[in-house]
């Protein structure tokens, strides 16, 4: 059942209560997926990545919770549930640098309206996704899921994720920018200012659908070449 936030629930729930220990992988990319899918249909703001990833959490922690497993073995599931939301939010990182960039490059201030909450969104994404994940399981993980999840989540916190070092990074890369762009005195006039600053949120979403659809494309065409690399060459 597609649920309102554009995912298959019923779905992610069924893979989770399914997995063997050795699956994580495809759990990985199950909630990657599902994920991307989700952000996709909407725009790419703070309140509705929030809300992707409490709802995406919460179909993981129902599916680990019915698993013949146990919650003892279950804990590496979890770890695949949160590194597939990480590599989906990277994505969504790299949709809002495109995005961001072009209004930059256009000579936008990075601490124009919008585009200054737009950063300080990037720079607290990595807490947004520790928060939404933590009231996830607050309500939906019964007691045996709780020391599971807690120590997935003490373990991601002491090496940092791959959305908080790429949002950083982004935000670098585009502080400077501006400051090159302010130095070069590349200024835009207020009307047409605020006329991309209203659109920010929907042109990352943009952004995001094309990069998922490229990758989607671009799947099926790298096994030929694939192929290709692992044939046995002819004798001369």
């Amino acid at each position: 059942m597609i649920n309102k936030l554009g995912f298959d629930q019923d779905a992610l729930v069924q893979q989770f209560a399914q997995a063997s220990a050795q699956q994580g992988e495809a759990l990985r990319q199950g909630v990657r997926d599902a994920t991307l899918q989700a952000l996709q249909g909407r725009e790419l703001t703070r309140k509705n990545i929030k809300a992707v990833l409490t709802s995406v959490t919460e179909a993981a922690t129902q599916g680990a919770a019915a698993n013949p497993l146990g919650a003892d073995a279950v804990e590496p599931l979890l770890a695949q549930a949160f590194d597939g939301m990480d590599s989906a939010l990277r994505q969504a990182v790299e949709a809002n640098r495109r995005a961001l960039q072009q209004l930059v490059t256009q000579g936008l201030d990075l601490q124009a309206g919008p585009l200054k909450k737009a950063v300080d969104d990037l720079e607290k994404l990595e807490d947004t996704f520790f928060a939404s994940v933590s009231k996830a399981i607050e309500g939906t993980a019964g007691q045996a899921l709780q020391s599971p999840w807690s120590h997935v989540l003490d373990a991601v916190k002491v090496k940092g994720t791959g959305t908080g070092a790429d949002a950083t990074a982004t935000v670098q890369q585009l502080t400077a920018q501006t400051q090159a762009a302010l130095r070069d005195s590349r200024r835009i006039g207020l009307k047409a200012s605020q006329a991309l600053l209203d659109s920010y949120s929907a042109l990352a979403s943009g952004v995001l659908i094309g990069m998922s659809e490229a990758l989607g494309a671009a799947a099926p065409a790298a096994a030929p070449a694939a192929a290709a690399k692992k044939a046995p060459r002819k004798a001369p």
